[in-house]
């Protein structure tokens, strides 16, 4: 790349801050940086055409966590990890909101719902025995009653008597918030250069040599939000987890509405513009999941479309017009991992796949580090 005179100026010349990542947490990062260093000079730097990890690929679920999602992290997290957890992802929505507003995310409080199906008996008696147990950790932060015990009303099919309603739950529109996002990053004066690997850097103790496909430049501070593609950089605590996904055509008359999670949360679906977007199957292929590859796989389409014509939309023929995938970023704690690498590196990355409800929090936070 032989640069110009102009472009080595005003791009890559005096960078007080670069970030690596131009998703929900590298944009966040940015205008936090921006608010507390008004003339510094920013950059944002993405790998991709567009943000390349799972900011514009995720389903547009603004949640906390289901309730056999917060009973399994139970068995693995403390009572105070996990009310933290829900307490930073509920507080992360409502800064997500507040810096971009309701009309702008398209936000639709519908509520969530948590299906059983019919043989996941553990599960669904597990849910309805601990139910008053997860409202009780959970109401002095709720004020109120998070989870309630319902009857289907959809029509769905194969799957258990009562289904669980949680009210505060809400679906977004994750291409309207990305733009917004962008589009407040770039009224700040911040700079993005799209298609740009990071593919080595060097901490000198006064700057950080940042090494691009063919071009080397400096910056005072080096941030990375990469989430699921920092398996390296954090030595092996995030690991990627491939999220595949599908979207119908339209359908007429469609009356679900909602953001709905099967299958401790494998499983997800929601309505959007007359069509239903439904995405999981992880579970099926840990091993093969684990990968940063954007493709999708046979095993597990074949899973989603069964789940859509025999769960979802069992009396009507629907067709697919859609496939993609999502990179998320998670470990063996649900903890986001926010802290400062060397000098004048640091991170904000696995987000546990809630990245919608989290991201705006932990990008403040990582600015904040600084």
């Amino acid at each position: 790349m032989h640069l110009s005179y102009w472009e080595i100026k005003n791009w890559f010349t005096n960078v007080d801050y670069t970030i690596v990542g131009s998703g929900i947490v590298g944009l966040q990062t940015a205008l936090r940086l921006r608010e507390r260093f008004p003339e510094s000079k920013i950059l944002v730097l993405e790998k991709g055409m567009l943000p390349e990890g799972a900011s514009t690929k995720n389903a547009g679920f603004a949640c906390f966590g289901s309730l056999s999602e917060i009973i399994e992290d139970l068995k693995t997290h403390s009572e105070e990890e996990v009310i933290e957890l829900v307490k930073k992802r509920w507080s992360g929505l409502q800064l997500l909101r507040k810096n971009l507003g309701d009309q702008a995310i398209d936000l639709k409080p519908y509520g969530g719902y948590e299906l059983f199906l019919e043989n996941d008996e553990t599960t669904y008696n597990e849910c309805l025995q601990k139910l008053p147990f997860i409202n009780d950790i959970l109401r002095p932060l709720f004020k109120t009653d998070v989870f309630e015990k319902n009857v289907d009303r959809f029509g769905f099919s194969r799957i258990k008597e009562y289904t669980i309603f949680n009210p505060f739950e809400a679906q977004i529109d994750t291409g309207n918030m990305m733009q917004a996002l962008l589009k407040e990053v770039y009224s700040k004066n911040i700079m993005i250069l799209n298609n740009q690997t990071v593919t080595q850097f060097s901490d000198t103790g006064n700057t950080v040599e940042v090494q691009l496909n063919d071009y080397t430049f400096k910056t005072k501070k080096l941030l990375f939000a990469t989430n699921g593609f920092a398996q390296e950089l954090t030595k092996g605590e995030v690991k990627p987890a491939r999220a595949q996904v599908l979207i119908t055509e339209p359908i007429p008359d469609l009356d679900i509405k909602g953001t709905f999670h099967l299958d401790k949360g494998y499983y997800y679906f929601r309505n959007i513009n007359n069509r239903i977007l439904l995405g999981g199957g992880r579970n099926l292929d840990f091993e093969g999941e684990t990968t940063t590859i954007l493709e999708q796989t046979e095993l597990i389409q074949n899973r989603l479309e069964s789940l859509l014509k025999t769960v979802i939309l069992p009396q009507i023929e629907v067709k697919i017009a859609h496939r993609w995938s999502g990179i998320m970023g998670i470990g063996s704690h649900k903890k986001p991992i926010v802290k400062q690498l060397s000098s004048n590196i640091y991170c904000g990355v696995r987000m546990g796949g809630m990245g919608v409800a989290i991201g705006s929090l932990i990008g403040q936070e990582l600015a904040d580090l600084i």
